[in-house]
């Protein structure tokens, strides 16, 4: 009787714990995701993969068709497609608080991961060894660039004007040093003009004016700021020479005694001079974080086709526009950002800690995932509409070929800077083959390399 009693309370108490793990609590879907943050290796296919058994299996929270519903939503989108699944599926359980923290736990293991590995990195480059080991990694993520360029490559370029976007894309930013967030445009807008040929051509030509006109309205306020501040900063250096020269006439003529009595009151002069000394320094922090925040919030507004496609622009912004990182440092970034779990744009984290320390690697990390966090939202109130909405699939028809064409820039661009060598060039094909033939995952891959390389360097020299 007492063995009966004592079942029946565990079947109860099995009961109550599938019951409340199958409640998507706040605490519950950050913890869970946050699980998925520490071990999403990989990227891709395998962080969905773990989603999937997570979200429709374990937990039950969603059935197989509502998960490929946010699969098909997410990859619609900026940014990447597990980030946007994973911020529908929040949105789907808990309302906008749910969107939040569910993203929140997938990013925050990876960005606290890249943020120590951004304050060990210049220890890490003190040591001459060390450089083998990140020419090993910067190897294997050309390897890995060029096999998801081989792979997209199939399933999209199927016809010429296709292939002719790819080509284009390619040499425009490869050689003509072309912007990324321009050729995504420009391919876009190909797409759309491609599937509305004829009546509709006129209203695509008025788009595209448009595109120009507001571009050109953001040059100008630009330069109308920077104007202003030059401006300001010439009154203010204006001023403060008057006084000193006024000051100095005092001293030696012994005149102006309305001056010479202002002179008198040291206390409050030292007091305005140590007010702008120390607000010079925040302002200028306050502009470098505004400008962070501004590059990578455009970024993450045009990363369509995953995270690394955003290779090349944020290597444009970073490394040629602004000089904030080296080729190197930028290739060693990437490379830690293939290695680490979670999406690859936490490589925003690295390149904000290095320029702006800790905030900036919040900031950075913030900018570039709010964008499409934002879409993702707004794009799932309305979800029939968006993904039946003509004008965003011939969007999205012009821009599939065009990072194909950026894939294999930000291979190229990844290569001048990180392979120095023949061991470099073989470990790209060594690593190549065990991608395409043995598909081994992703991350031991680049680990494998870095380390090969590594023990190359130690015993040949």
């Amino acid at each position: 009787m007492r063995a009966q009693h004592t079942r029946r309370r565990v079947r109860v108490a099995r009961r109550t714990i599938e019951r409340i793990s199958r409640t998507a609590t706040l605490g519950g879907l950050f913890l869970s995701f946050l699980k998925i943050g520490l071990v999403g290796f990989g990227g891709g296919l395998a962080v969905l993969s773990q989603i999937r058994t997570l979200t429709v299996f374990n937990r039950h929270w969603l059935t197989d068709s509502e998960f490929a519903e946010a699969i098909a939503l997410a990859q619609s989108l900026p940014g990447t497609s597990a980030g946007n699944s994973i911020t529908y599926i929040g949105l789907r359980l808990r309302g906008i608080k749910g969107a939040f923290v569910s993203l929140a736990g997938f990013i925050l293991p990876s960005m606290l991961m890249m943020i120590v590995l951004a304050i060990l990195y210049r220890h890490l480059r003190m040591l001459s060894d060390t450089d083998r080991f990140f020419h090993g990694l910067n190897s294997a993520v050309v390897a890995l660039i060029l096999v998801t360029t081989w792979r997209m490559g199939n399933n999209i370029l199927h016809r010429r004007w296709q292939w002719l976007i790819a080509v284009l894309a390619f040499l425009a930013v490869a050689t003509l040093h072309a912007t990324v967030l321009e050729v995504v445009f420009a391919a876009g807008l190909v797409g759309i003009y491609i599937d509305s040929f004829g009546e509709k051509q006129l209203l695509r030509l008025r788009a595209l004016r448009t595109i120009v006109s507001r571009r050109r309205a953001h040059v100008r306020l630009r330069l109308t700021r920077q104007r202003r501040l030059h401006q300001r900063q010439r009154s203010l250096r204006s001023y403060l020479s008057l006084r000193l020269h006024q000051q100095s006439l005092v001293q030696e003529d012994g005149e102006a005694p309305e001056l010479l009595h202002q002179s008198q009151d040291p206390e409050k002069k030292l007091r305005s001079i140590g007010l702008l000394a120390v607000a010079m320094p925040l302002f200028a922090k306050l502009s470098l974080l505004l400008t962070l925040s501004a590059i990578f919030l455009r970024m993450g507004s045009v990363t369509f086709g995953g995270g690394l496609v955003m290779v090349p622009l944020i290597e444009a912004e970073v490394v040629n526009s602004h000089h904030w990182l080296t080729h190197q440092e930028f290739a060693d970034a990437t490379a830690l950002g293939q290695i680490t779990p979670g999406p690859v744009l936490i490589t925003a984290t690295f390149v904000g800690y290095r320029v702006a320390g800790t905030l900036g690697a919040l900031v950075a990390t913030v900018s570039i995932f709010l964008p499409a966090f934002l879409m993702t939202v707004a794009a799932a109130s309305s979800l029939k509409r968006f993904r039946n909405n003509e004008q965003v699939q011939s969007f999205l028809r012009g821009v599939a070929p065009a990072v194909v064409g950026l894939l294999l820039a930000a291979a190229l661009s990844i290569g001048r800077a990180g392979i120095h060598s023949g061991i470099g060039v073989t470990i790209v094909i060594l690593a190549m083959v065990a991608l395409l033939r043995f598909r081994i995952n992703a991350f031991w891959v680049i680990l494998g390399a870095g380390v090969i390389r590594f023990l190359f360097g130690l015993f040949l020299g």
